[in-house]
Parts: C-alpha cells; sequence; structure tokens
C-alpha cells in the first residue's frame, strides 16, 4: 500500500529542522516537574509533531533526553523538558511576556500536564486540543 504524504509525516520522527524554530529566550525559569511516563507515551513524545493545520498550535520533537515545544505560529521555543530516569524533570519555561503570557510555575504545572496529556496520546488529536484550549481561554475570560 502507498502512503500519501501526509501519511508519511505522521509517521517519521520529527526534527529540529523541519519547522521554523527560535531559541529559549534570556528570560526563562527553571523548575522541577514530576511525573511518569509509560514507555508508550514517551514513544508518543519521541515522535514529535510536526503540524498539519492551523489548529495545530504546538511543534515539538526530541532530541536525547530533551524535548523542545514551540509554538508553530511564532517557533517561539516555550518548553524545554529535559526527561530524568527518576521522573524529576527539568524543565524550562519562557518567561518574556513577549512571547508566553504564563508567569508562574503552579500555572506552567497545569498547563504542562494538560498539554502532555494531549500530546501522549497516538494518535495525537490536535483539534481537539485546540478546541479544548479555546474553551479554557474563554472560560477564562468570562465569554463561556
Amino acid at each position: 500500500m502507498k502512503q500519501t504524504p501526509e501519511d508519511r509525516n505522521k509517521t517519521r520522527v520529527a526534527r529540529r529542522d523541519d519547522w521554523k524554530t527560535k531559541a529559549m529566550p534570556e528570560q526563562h525559569e527553571t523548575f522541577v516537574f514530576n511525573r511518569s511516563f509509560s514507555d508508550e507515551e514517551m514513544n508518543a513524545l519521541r515522535r514529535g509533531n510536526i503540524p498539519r493545520g492551523m489548529e495545530d498550535k504546538w511543534f515539538w520533537y526530541m532530541e536525547g533526553s530533551t524535548l523542545w515545544a514551540h509554538r508553530s505560529w511564532t517557533g517561539h521555543c516555550v518548553y524545554q523538558i529535559d526527561f530524568k530516569e527518576d521522573n524529576n524533570h527539568v524543565v524550562t519555561v519562557n518567561r518574556d511576556p513577549e512571547q508566553y503570557e504564563r508567569d508562574s510555575v503552579d500555572e506552567d504545572v497545569k498547563s504542562l500536564n494538560k498539554l502532555l496529556d494531549w500530546w501522549t496520546k497516538s494518535p495525537y488529536d490536535h483539534y481537539n486540543e485546540w478546541l479544548s484550549e479555546t474553551y479554557d481561554a474563554l472560560k477564562k475570560s468570562g465569554g463561556a
């Protein structure tokens, strides 16, 4: 059976040069994030994500044991997660207010847990993640 370009994109591993990305800014913060991942979940993260639509807000890839997460439209690096065997992962988060609006570790832990719940699903469902993120933003602003 011949694969379409979209099928190949779904099955191949994302690499840094698959998308326009920007480095983590000098304004950043580091914290420890405790969470365990199954082998299947880590494999989903290792595959990464090359955005396939406007609703797909994230491009991520792994190099070694480090996951790099960038906003797809701007290329801004938002999270860098250094995975550790003891599940005390080291997260570096963007703190440039012109690139990323959150400014507390508690908010980042909540957001990162939610994102990782989506990203570790196989297959990754960017459209439903976008709907969930949009609903949360409306709810926060009082519009939902």
